[in-house]
């Protein structure tokens, strides 16, 4: 059965897979390139940690569907197709991302830092030489997380007109087809498991390295 809607369906199923792809890859390029320095931010600005992973905390709880039709109204980022969909999978993207970099930032043994200034280094050569490489593996856990959470979220992407592999599922939900179901569910699982794979083995190849 398996083999027979993978066949069945595999033009489809690669159109909608590098939707799906694109969209969440998008996004969480996106997240990162805001993430990771709002993370640095707060570690400098302790002040503000509270409010901004307060912010994203509360983005979180947000349901996604509920999430995707509040953008539709927004002028330039909402309307319907793939624009809203990358908004909407980037702000859910940013929680472990900034969560992660914050966390693997202050974590770095006191005492290397003090080596560092020391040695004479500025604040700046002491972040991008001791406390982000230190910090990578902590991070790329958060990247990791955030990319598995896109992945999962972006089926829903379909019901604002992104496309993705979330079209099978709802097209296989109206009509009460299985099969639709499982050629959206089935492909969107094993690129989150594949995802999960290279960043979780990056992750440990940075934790040896340290």
């Amino acid at each position: 059965m398996k083999d027979f809607f993978l066949v069945k369906y595999a033009p489809e199923i690669l159109q909608h897979t590098l939707e799906h792809l694109f969209l969440v890859g998008v996004a969480i390029s996106i997240a990162i390139i805001v993430g990771i320095p709002l993370g640095i931010f707060i570690t400098r600005k302790k002040q503000l940690r509270q409010p901004i992973l307060g912010f994203v905390n509360v983005l979180q709880t947000i349901p996604s569907l509920a999430l995707f039709g509040l953008l539709i109204p927004v002028p330039v980022i909402g309307g319907v197709g793939a624009i809203p969909a990358i908004v909407a999978l980037t702000l859910y993207s940013l929680l472990p991302i900034i969560r992660n970099t914050y966390t693997g930032i202050i974590s770095v043994d006191p005492a290397i830092r003090e080596a560092g200034r020391g040695m004479g280094m500025t604040d700046r050569q002491l972040l991008f030489q001791v406390e982000i490489p230190l910090a990578m593996a902590v991070i790329l856990a958060g990247v990791r997380v955030a990319t598995v959470i896109a992945i999962g979220i972006a089926t829903i992407a379909a019901a604002i007109g992104a496309g993705g592999l979330g079209v099978f599922i709802f097209r296989g939900i109206a009509i009460v087809n299985n099969q639709l179901i499982l050629a959206g569910a089935v492909p969107a699982a094993a690129i989150a498991l594949l995802a999960d794979s290279l960043i979780g083995w990056l992750e440990k190849k940075l934790k040896v390295e340290n």
